[in-house]
């Protein structure tokens, strides 16, 4: 068999036609400056490729459903393996997919209820059980061994009427006595009800010695009554004691039916086990007063600020209010409860109402409908995208009230195993749960030939989670809320669990998000993956990653146009002697740290304080964040940062500065010293754009300003055109062949979609008329095509177009094209395009900067090209927070905020704060343990640092 992945001429994106081996069943390590080619290789290439041939191995039927890759630009590729490829941007936006579901956990835990649950009774709490007749012949005898037994069948119970039919019938049918309201009568009596009173009847089948030689008497009885009183039978002993016993899940106190337990009734996809309020999802949307409402203004001022001061709306409102007599001339917050009552749900109260039309006025008796019955209904009627996108901003989302968030049913929250609903199992955290299945193992004795296979098959996968570094999750997490590096890491767990060989795995950055303490667990995870016979390939910067692997291939040697080749290909230990850009870093010769100005940690111009935060898993803390500096929020996975800069930093801080912003705030008591930033920021890691239309100027927003500027050409004034005309996105100036994007898309049925550039306008996006006006010699199209350096000397005269462009450039981007296409940039990119936007905004100074983990694919001379950039943005007067694992980041910073001790319910406090020299030597921070270990061998010059 073939040792090698042998790849010939791979000249995808930026690849410089290149020739690589890489040796199978071993970890490799694909790094090199961002936008280098390492994604081009891995994922555009190789993985492509094998996903393509699989493809192709299927029939024509089956392929037709299939969504298949274009072949990549490569001459050949030996050696390949089945592939699979856990990238970050696989994250599900479905509010319906959870942890569970993903890693198909969930799925054992359905079967686990689904065969060896006990149910209760949602309302009372009673256990509730079914019985066959023999386990009822059995009860009996070993219960009342002995006891005389009355045996009646319940075919009334609580039900008005002289039920005289029913008498009549079962007199016809033999039967001699029946019970009434506690009373024996006789069926040959006449037996009078009162009509309007509730009954409960029993037919009384038999009386008995409970004794084993009246066993088949018994047994008669029993089915007897349940042939008459579907499914029940009532007991009467010594006639003292009564038992209701039944063949049916139903509550014997309460009467209520549980349907039958089954796995499906734990599905919350299922309409036969989600919650019917819900329908599964475990929240629900709504309109919010709070958010349509600003309590500061009067009602005719602009209080309700979905209508403004002029909406048709408020003239409903003043002519119903003048009805009343209501005084609207008030601040909303100072109105009478009635009043604010009816302004937010309405009145179904008449009023003379005017409107014109023609020039003529109009009066008629209208009525007003009401903030939230309006938004709700314009938000149903609606077809159009901008409306929905405009209606939204009034929109919040709230846990349901029936299940909790749980998703289910009642009856099935109330079914358990070992004193565990599996409500209260998915809402545990992995490594908690770990020890609760455990416990069912030991205990479960009755089921055990069910419960023990689905329990070691749960067990296992739950491991996997911990192992990998996610046991700080809760299976009912939803899968939209993951980062990427946890979404990528459950996705390698579930693979684990499949215990597949012979397999390529191509993954993209598992270390992100990930702190130092948990990388080694993360390795150990993908040695047994590699052990299980299969081959890894993994796009990576992290030196601990990088010296574990067992061989390396480092693209380079720049980025963009100036990367693509194979810098270096070997082990670990060869690439430390090489002279190759990471070689540098390994050996310690540098690193990407970056001291403040004057290498002394900046001291605080004044404080931004937090108190009582108890969002998600906050313990209700203090927290100070520093202005005037670089400040970085540390800690476990799932120790609180997220919640901490989303939630209650950004979003509190959003709200108290800007009125117009809408947003549900994190829990906590008050934030103080918010006056001293004029604007906060927030920079994450959502893509820039999906589609080949968004492009770098287009998202900066300097292709507005080139199209103005081209607008303004002689020619252009000469001709009429207005910016509209230099825009491939709209009817005028672009090529209608194509629709501006360059390219034809050919169907090709059962085979790939074909894209050939548009034979009109050659690739060009525009007509020809529009491509006739230039500057210096260059249209539209030869802007676009133009990288961001080109481009800066290009407008070097033209000061908002080049200011604009300078900061890209300053971003390390300068070798990017204007137009290229935003599904081609890497993740340091893209991080790098939305952080160059930003800065070239107007608002300078006393600005609060928030970035999540801004290190995201970025080698460490790109860290240091970031780092740089920060620091000048710290020195024009503005604050950064970022949270960070990267060490060569942490240890930059002025400032540290250390969450933890760990992730989960273990986590959520302050550990430490302070200089990265401070944090070093706290004891309990794990942080502080790898940042001492990392600022020693800076201090000992076996890093050099800017």
């Amino acid at each position: 068999m073939e040792q090698y992945i042998i790849v010939k001429g791979a000249r995808q994106h930026n690849l410089k036609n290149i020739n690589i081996k890489i040796p199978k069943n071993k970890m490799v390590v694909i790094t090199g400056p961002s936008g280098s080619g390492k994604s081009s290789l891995a994922f555009d290439t190789i993985y492509a490729e094998g996903q393509r041939r699989y493809v192709e191995s299927l029939s024509a039927f089956a392929r037709q459903f299939l969504g298949i890759q274009d072949k990549p630009d490569v001459d050949d590729i030996s050696g390949l393996s089945p592939a699979i490829s856990i990238e970050q941007k696989g994250i599900s936006h479905n509010p319906r997919s959870t942890v569970g579901t993903v890693t198909e956990i969930y799925d054992y835990l359905r079967l686990l209820y689904g065969r060896a649950g006990v149910p209760y009774c949602h309302i009372c709490g009673h256990e509730v059980h079914r019985y066959t007749v023999d386990e009822i012949v059995d009860l009996v005898l070993n219960k009342w061994k002995d006891r005389r037994l009355t045996i009646l069948a319940p075919v009334v119970k609580g039900k008005k009427g002289e039920h005289k039919n029913l008498f009549l019938k079962l007199r016809q049918a033999g039967y001699v006595r029946v019970r009434v309201d506690g009373q024996v009568l006789w069926l040959e009596e006449e037996i009078a009800l009162d009509k309007n009173r509730p009954h409960n009847i029993e037919v009384v089948l038999d009386r008995i010695k409970a004794h084993e030689s009246r066993r088949d008497r018994l047994s008669e009885a029993v089915e007897k009554s349940f042939e008459l009183a579907e499914g029940f039978v009532l007991f009467l002993i010594d006639e003292i004691e009564e038992e209701l016993l039944t063949n049916k899940f139903v509550c014997p106190d309460c009467g209520i039916s549980i349907p039958e337990i089954e796995p499906r009734l734990f599905s919350f996809n299922s309409p036969y086990g989600a919650c019917p309020s819900c329908s599964g999802i475990g929240s629900y949307e709504y309109f919010s007063k709070e958010f349509a409402i600003d309590p500061e203004r009067k009602v005719l001022e602009g209080a309700i600020i979905p209508w403004g001061k002029n909406h048709y709306m408020l003239r409903r409102l003043e002519a119903i209010a003048k009805k009343k007599g209501w005084n609207l001339d008030l601040p909303f917050k100072s109105l009478p409860k009635y009043v604010v009552e009816m302004v937010i749900n309405g009145s179904n109260d008449r009023a003379p109402m005017t409107y014109r039309e023609h020039g003529e006025e109009f009066t008629y008796m209208g009525r007003y409908e009401g903030l939230i019955p309006w938004l709700e209904r314009r938000w149903r009627e609606t077809e159009s995208d901008n409306v929905k996108e405009e209606l939204s901003k009034f929109r919040t989302e709230d846990i349901c009230e029936s299940c909790g968030g749980k998703r289910l049913r009642p009856e099935a929250l109330a079914v358990k195993i070992a004193g565990y609903t599996i409500g209260d199992m998915v809402e545990m955290q992995v490594a908690n749960l770990v020890n609760v299945v455990n416990k069912i193992r030991s205990e479960e004795s009755k089921w055990e030939k069910v419960v023990r296979p689905v329990v070691e098959e749960l067990l296992k996968r739950l491991s996997f989670l911990v192992d990998v570094g996610v046991g700080y999750l809760t299976l009912n997490r939803r899968a939209d809320t993951l980062s990427g590096g946890e979404s990528q890491r459950i996705h390698l767990a579930t693979q684990i669990g499949s215990k597949l060989t012979g397999v390529l795995y191509v993954l993209d950055e598992p270390t992100i998000g990930l702190h130092s303490r948990d990388t080694n667990r993360l390795l150990k995870t993908l040695e047994s993956i590699k052990d299980l016979g299969n081959s890894i390939i993994i796009v990576e910067h992290d030196r601990e990653v990088m010296m574990a692997a067992d061989h390396i291939i480092e693209l380079g040697p720049e980025a963009g146009e100036r990367g693509g080749e194979i810098v270096f290909e070997g082990s670990s230990d060869e690439i430390k002697n090489s002279c190759c850009l990471s070689a540098r870093y390994l050996r310690g010769e540098s690193s990407g740290v970056v001291f403040p100005p004057g290498n002394s940690r900046r001291k605080p111009k004044g404080y931004i304080k937090i108190y009582g935060a108890e969002e998600n898993n906050l313990k209700s803390i203090d927290v100070s964040i520093p202005l005037g500096g670089l400040v970085c929020i540390s800690g476990v996975s799932g120790s609180g940062k997220s919640t901490l800069l989303y939630e209650i930093i950004f979003k509190g801080i959003k709200k108290l500065i800007d009125s117009d912003f809408r947003a549900r705030v994190g829990k906590h008591r008050t934030i103080e010293g918010y006056s001293q930033v004029q604007n906060v920021v927030l920079i994450d890691q959502s893509p820039i754009g999906r589609t080949p239309r968004s492009n770098p100027a287009t998202y900066t927003g300097v292709f507005t300003h080139i199209r103005e500027f081209y607008s303004m050409l002689p020619e252009a004034k000469l001709r009429g055109y207005s910016v509209g005309r230099f825009s491939f996105n709209v009817k005028g100036g672009r090529c209608e062949a194509c629709k501006g994007e360059g390219v034809v898309r050919v169907p090709m049925l059962f085979m790939p979609d074909a894209y050939v550039t548009c034979e009109v306008c050659k690739g060009k996006r525009y007509n020809r008329e529009t491509l006739e006006v230039k500057f210096k010699g260059k249209n539209i199209t030869d802007v676009l095509d133009m990288t961001v350096d080109e481009a800066c000397e290009f407008f070097k005269d033209i000061p908002k177009i080049e200011k604009k462009l300078s900061v890209i450039k300053e971003a390390g981007l300068g070798y990017i094209r204007l137009g290229q296409p935003a599904p081609t940039l890497s993740g340091g990119e893209a991080q790098r395009v939305k952080l160059a936007t930003e800065l070239a905004k107007q608002f300078r100074g006393s600005t609060l900067y928030l970035l999540d983990e801004p290190t995201t694919g970025l080698h460490y001379s790109d860290v240091k090209k970031l780092l740089l950039l920060l620091h000048r943005l710290v020195d024009q007067g503005n604050t950064v927070v970022a949270i960070e694992h990267n060490l060569d980041f942490i240890a930059s910073c002025d400032y540290i905020v250390d969450l933890g001790p760990e992730g989960g319910d273990g986590g959520g406090y302050v550990v430490a704060v302070g200089m990265p020299e401070e944090l070093a030597e706290n004891e309990r921070s794990y942080t502080g343990k790898y940042l001492s270990s990392f600022l020693g061998d800076i201090r000992g010059g076996r890093y050099l640092v800017s």
